[in-house]
């Protein structure tokens, strides 16, 4: 009997078991990945994180230096020495099908193998989950999300409508207005940050939320006068250039005409078997957005929720 089973070795999973392996329990990962990096590895090639080295880091050990704002590549280097560099229990590549409670604690299964543990943390994400949401009308053509966009080849010569006024729209649609012919929907006009503001405004901010939530405060709330678009430089360089311009919101797929259609429209958390025991004490979620607290999803902002869950878990 394990004291605790992290379901995903991403940077969630990665950050609770460093608070565990400090308070000395005995715990196991399970990832369904076939290498360490977690849903680092799927992300397209051109994206970066919002904020230097300096600002991106999980509990312990610092992201190695870059150049600039790191690469989906740098990312999962990190996370692979992160992994080694404490001697993390992984196995993998492990799919899980069931958690179900069994006298004090829950039997986890994959296939034939199982554990058993007093405590599960979920750590799974949302990559796995992404939301498309339901229009009218049908179209013929290639029908893509931000969750396996494959870069712009594919796309070269083409017609192409975007969907999403957040970060990753503009982003993806930035870099495809230097190799097709971009429309970009949006609901709204595009919400840019400052020009000067990057992700460490909005880490700074998200550990605000989080540490006044811990301490059983009211939320303060998102900034929500800094905007929605993080201005890193290709998306600076198109917005600037003319060449990514919003469109309004079509009402029905009957009226895009684009030989691709791409939705940044945003993830779900990917539950799998835990959804049903949302609400057992015992089952702690981790890194699931605002959904689970603010900053959660993002490297530097997991951090005090694993703390918290690690000490939920060990009493420590």
């Amino acid at each position: 009997m394990l004291d605790a089973i992290i379901i995903g070795a991403g940077q969630a999973g990665l950050a609770t078991a460093y608070y565990l392996r400090k308070a000395g329990a005995d715990f196991l990962l399970l990832d369904n990945q076939v290498a360490p990096g977690g849903s680092w590895q799927q992300m397209w090639p051109s994206l970066t994180l919002f904020s230097t080295h300096e600002f991106s880091h999980l509990p312990g050990w610092p992201m190695p230096p870059y150049n600039g704002f790191p690469p989906a590549s740098h990312v999962v280097d990190y996370l692979t020495r992160y992994e080694q560099r404490y001697d993390l229990p992984v196995e993998r590549p492990v799919t899980v099908d069931t958690v179900e409670p069994e006298g004090d604690g829950f039997v986890v299964r994959a296939g034939e193998r199982e554990w058993r543990a007093t405590h599960v943390v979920a750590a799974t994400g949302t990559w796995a989950a992404p939301f498309v949401p339901s229009y009218p009308g049908s179209r013929i053509g290639g029908f893509w999300h931000a969750a396996n966009y494959p870069g712009p080849e594919t796309f070269r010569g083409k017609t192409v409508a975007v969907v999403g006024g957040a970060n990753s729209g503009a982003q993806i649609a930035a870099e495809l207005t230097q190799v097709a012919d971009v429309t970009w929907y949006t609901r709204g006009q595009p919400r840019w940050m400052p020009d000067d503001v990057d992700g460490r405004v909005l880490f700074r901010r998200n550990r605000q939320r989080a540490l006044a939530i811990l301490r059983g405060e009211p939320d303060p709330g998102a900034d929500s006068r800094l905007g929605d678009i993080v201005m890193v430089p290709e998306v600076r360089a198109a917005r600037d250039s003319g060449r990514l311009r919003a469109t309004p919101m079509f009402t029905s797929l009957d009226e895009v005409d684009a030989d691709h259609l791409i939705w940044c429209t945003g993830f779900r958390p990917a539950l799998g078997p835990v959804r049903g025991l949302l609400d057992h004490p015992d089952v702690h979620l981790v890194g699931y957005g605002d959904w689970t607290g603010p900053g959660s999803a993002t490297i530097t902002g997991v951090g005090p929720y694993a703390k918290e869950a690690a000490r939920r878990i060990t009493g420590a």
